[in-house]
């Protein structure tokens, strides 16, 4: 037979997200159903361990019976999810799926007497919950049957919502809610066992605890968007500094590029007189040369040409120098005999 908690709310846990408030909580109430004079243990599991502070997490409920389990949202997450909700809506919160498993089974008569009885002689809470953990590590193994109920988590934030308004109240807040934990007034303390008031301690020091991190890491966030702050400005300022060193560039690169252009006209001017004065020596030359093949009588036609014909007359004297030189014939030499030279003989 079954012997599972009656949960309220028993599918899913609602966390209203605000930064003008407190801190977000959830209660859930386990009530033992009465189908069995054995005592109760519940213990409550969650996939985000360290986003929410469940208080208890675990116990013994009598037959008939109920505990009221208190779920809070630690401040850190809640602002976490905030800015998540600011950037991306909704889905960010819907994507976040965490989940709570509340685990219960019966237990032992002898069990449950003995702690019943330390919890009611104010012996040391730690050794109870020690005594609990024992419990479920053999629970599987001893025959008692888990019994397992699966709760969602659904993340919504409360209208009219404003982060940036309330950034200087969230912090405040955070600390009021770390430093008060409970709403215990002087009479429910002055009524509390030694037990409960030891509780109660200890819940304290855990807030505590949680306090001195916060704020360890409200002032690591703070020096991060100091440095982060700075380094924008150092951007910023080399940034400007850039674009004064641009704009006065250009304003002197105007001149620069009509000089530049100005250069570039006088190079093509100066390549088309280049190429002018190349044409006229090349038709020189071959002026030149004409004139010699035509005073050669090599380029007869040409001298029909008006007024360029002149030009190419052949020159007589050019001609005459040109012409084979004429050999005169001599008289033949006379040759004297000696007449004495036979007489002599």
């Amino acid at each position: 037979m079954s012997h599972s908690l009656i949960l309220t709310p028993d599918t899913e846990l609602t966390f209203t997200l605000s930064a003008s408030e407190d801190s977000s909580k959830c209660t859930m109430t386990l009530r033992h159903p009465g189908t069995t004079d054995e005592y109760l243990a519940f213990k409550v599991k969650t996939t985000q361990p360290r986003r929410y502070l469940v208080r208890p997490n675990q116990g013994l409920i009598a037959p008939g019976g109920s505990e009221k389990v208190a779920i809070m949202l630690v401040e850190k997450d809640k602002n976490s999810l905030l800015q998540s909700y600011e950037r991306l809506g909704q889905s960010a919160l819907d994507h976040a799926k965490d989940k709570f498993l509340v685990q219960s089974c019966t237990v032992s008569p002898s069990f449950s007497s003995k702690f019943m009885d330390e919890k009611n002689t104010g012996s040391d809470n730690s050794a109870l919950y020690e005594a609990l953990n024992t419990m479920w590590s053999s629970a599987g193994s001893s025959g008692n049957k888990l019994e397992n109920k699966k709760l969602h988590v659904r993340l919504v934030v409360k209208d009219g919502n404003n982060s940036q308004g309330g950034g200087g109240k969230s912090l405040t807040a955070a600390q009021a809610s770390m430093l008060k934990p409970h709403e215990t007034s002087q009479e429910d303390v002055e009524s509390m066992t030694p037990p409960q008031l030891f509780a109660e301690i200890a819940s304290l020091r855990k807030k505590y605890d949680e306090l001195v991190s916060f704020s360890v890491n409200l002032t690591a966030e703070r020096d991060i968007l100091n440095n982060t702050l700075e380094q924008t400005k150092r951007e910023l300022n080399k940034e400007v500094a850039s674009r004064s060193a641009l704009e006065n560039k250009g304003g002197s690169g105007g001149g620069a590029s009509s000089s530049a252009s100005v250069g570039g006209g006088g190079g093509s001017k100066s390549n088309f007189l280049l190429t002018l004065l190349t044409m006229l020596v090349i038709g020189a030359a071959s002026f030149g040369a004409g004139v010699r093949e035509a005073k050669l009588g090599k380029m007869d036609f040409i001298e029909e040409v008006p007024h360029i014909g002149e030009f190419f007359v052949p020159d007589v004297v050019a001609v005459k120098k040109q012409a084979p030189p004429v050999v005169k014939k001599q008289p033949p030499a006379k040759v004297v005999v000696d007449s004495s030279s036979d007489d002599d003989e």
